[in-house]
C-alpha cells in the first residue's frame, strides 16, 4: 500500500522528459558513440584536405591575391624553399575556411540527437548567426585592419629604410589577423546561447562595460600580430561593439522567454 505513494514522489521529484522532448531518440553505447565521432572526425580532416589540396592547385593566385593590401611592398623569399612552405601555409588557412560549413555539419551531426527540441531550435540560429559573423570578421580584418596596419607600418619608418619584407612573415601577419578577428566576432553568439539558456543576464553584463573595455583592449593586444596602435584600437573597439550587440541579443532573448 505504501510503495505507490513512494514511487508517485519519487516521479515528482525528478520528472522525465515529455513526450517528443527528445525527437528520433535512439539508444547508443559509449563504443557505439566513439566509433561515430571517430567517422565524422575522420570524414571532416578529409573535407580540410580536399580542399587544401584544391587551394595549393591555385596558390599563387590567393597569394597574390594576399598581397593587394601592400601595394608598392617588394616581396622577397629570403631562404630556400620559403615560397613552397608559405603556398602549404595559404593552402591550408584557404581550406580549412572553406571546408568549416562540412565540419560544422558532422559535428551537428553528433550533436543534434542529444539536444531537446528547444535546445535544437537555438542551434539553427546560432550556426547561421555564427557562419556570418566569421565571414564578417574576415572581411573586417580584409578592409579595415590590414590596411590600417600596413599604412602605419610602412609610414613610420618611410624616411629612413625602404620596405622589403618576407613573404612568410608578411602571409602570417595577414593570416593570422583575418583568423583571430574572425574568432572574435564569435562574441555574440556565445552570449547568445548561454543568455538563451539562461547562465547569463542583460543587466549584469552591461553593469560590467568598464572590464569588458580593459579587456577588450587586452584581447585586441594580444590577437593583433604586430604591435601598432591603429590595428589594436580597431580590433579593441570591435569587440567591444560586438559584446553590446551580444548584450543586446541577451535582452531580447530574455524578453521573448515564457514568464
Amino acid at each position: 500500500m505504501s510503495a505507490e505513494p513512494e514511487i508517485s514522489a519519487k516521479r515528482l521529484a525528478a520528472p522525465e522528459p515529455g513526450p517528443g522532448e527528445f525527437p528520433a531518440e535512439v539508444e547508443m553505447s559509449l563504443v557505439d558513440h566513439l566509433e561515430e565521432l571517430r567517422r565524422r572526425v575522420l570524414r571532416s580532416l578529409l573535407a580540410v584536405v580536399v580542399a587544401a589540396a584544391a587551394c595549393l592547385v591555385a596558390v599563387k593566385p590567393l597569394v597574390r591575391l594576399l598581397e593587394v593590401p601592400a601595394e608598392g611592398i617588394r616581396f622577397l623569399q629570403l631562404a630556400p624553399g620559403e615560397f613552397l612552405f608559405v603556398s602549404f601555409k595559404v593552402a591550408g588557412y584557404a581550406g580549412l575556411t572553406l571546408a568549416l560549413p562540412y565540419v560544422l555539419y558532422e559535428g551537428l551531426g553528433f550533436v543534434l540527437p542529444g539536444l531537446t527540441r528547444r535546445e535544437r531550435r537555438l542551434v539553427a540560429p546560432a550556426v547561421a548567426g555564427s557562419a556570418v559573423l566569421f565571414a564578417a570578421g574576415l572581411a573586417f580584418a580584409w578592409w579595415a585592419l590590414v590596411p590600417a596596419a600596413l599604412r602605419f607600418l610602412v609610414s613610420y619608418g618611410a624616411d629612413v629604410v625602404e620596405p622589403s619584407w618576407s613573404i612568410e612573415r608578411y602571409l602570417d601577419f595577414v593570416l593570422l589577423l583575418m583568423v583571430a578577428t574572425a574568432l572574435a566576432f564569435q562574441l555574440p553568439v556565445l552570449q547568445l546561447l548561454l543568455g538563451a539558456l539562461g547562465l547569463v543576464k542583460a543587466q549584469p553584463m552591461l553593469a560590467g562595460w568598464r572590464w569588458v573595455v580593459l579587456a577588450s583592449a587586452l584581447a585586441g593586444a594580444v590577437l593583433t600580430p604586430s604591435t601598432d596602435p591603429v590595428t589594436m584600437l580597431l580590433l579593441s573597439g570591435a569587440i567591444t561593439a560586438l559584446y553590446l550587440i551580444g548584450v543586446g541579443l541577451v535582452a531580447c532573448t530574455e524578453r521573448l522567454r515564457p514568464a
